[in-house]
């Protein structure tokens, strides 16, 4: 089972993962968040790129890869517009399944092409994490455990707390809660919830991620999950202190009529 950033499932934050991206296919300046969206998940144990590193079209990659040690794998395009670095990374990544004790693999793409990888490597056990562009298609992002934009790592970025408390809201301009995210939310909360209609929130993230691997809070605008239901008025949310420990813990309910 994939662990989640909102699921609070320490246990698991130590699993062993591979990383291989797709240079031919991924911005360098996804990188850094990147590589601390993969830091949620586990220790990116194999960090690997592939490409054909003497064209000149990877040349802003060369010099991000030594300061996130990654190692770069060489692979010549032997044909005129023929992508030889998926045929790489499948069978590297094959060859990982075997050899190395992973709990899961990371792939960055937006290509089709790792489909079929990807629903290989679940069938082995392993969690699949994909990352890719808002263009990957259906196909790859619904084969994946759980599926990240790479748009998000470049765009919500973490900036520093205001003062003390709970860090702002931050809502894009755009934000508008559609029927289908409304849905998702409640059916959420509803499976989640009990008696009463409260829901704790680490397992309406998981919830959420069943019903939609690609969806993240950050899409909206928004930091954490609890701060995306803060902002849609049809919900309403209670901090609660936990039962064993010091800290506080958030449940979410459907605001009931008056």
């Amino acid at each position: 089972m994939p662990l989640l950033p909102f699921s609070n499932r320490a246990e698991n934050s130590q699993a062993k993962l591979a990383v291989l991206i797709d240079a031919d296919n991924t911005q360098p300046a996804i990188i850094e968040g990147l590589l601390d969206e993969v830091a949620k998940y586990g220790i990116a144990s194999v960090k690997r790129i592939y490409g054909d590193w003497t064209s000149t079209n990877l040349r802003s990659w060369k010099e991000r890869l030594l300061a996130n040690a990654i190692q770069p794998i060489q692979q010549f395009s032997y044909t005129a517009g023929k992508n030889a670095t998926d045929s790489a990374m499948i069978i590297d990544a094959m060859d990982l399944l075997y050899s190395e004790k992973l709990d899961g693999f990371c792939i960055v793409s937006s290509d089709s092409d790792f489909t079929r990888l990807a629903a290989r490597l679940r069938e082995s056990g392993c969690t699949v994490y994909g990352f890719g562009a808002e263009k990957t298609p259906k196909a790859f992002v619904k084969v994946c455990d759980k599926f990240i934009y790479t748009e998000i790592l470049l765009d919500n970025q973490e900036e520093p707390d205001e003062g003390e408390g709970r860090p702002p809201v931050r809502v894009r301009k755009e934000f508008k809660v559609d029927g289908k995210l409304l849905k998702l939310l409640r059916d959420a909360v509803d499976d989640s919830a009990d008696e009463s209609g409260w829901a704790y929130l680490g397992g309406v993230g998981q919830k959420i991620n069943n019903r939609s691997n690609d969806f993240d809070p950050r899409t909206y605008g928004f930091r954490k999950l609890g701060d995306l239901f803060r902002a849609i008025p049809q919900f309403e949310t209670e901090e609660r202190p936990q039962e064993h420990g010091t800290g506080r813990q958030v449940y979410i309910r459907w605001k009931r009529k008056r």
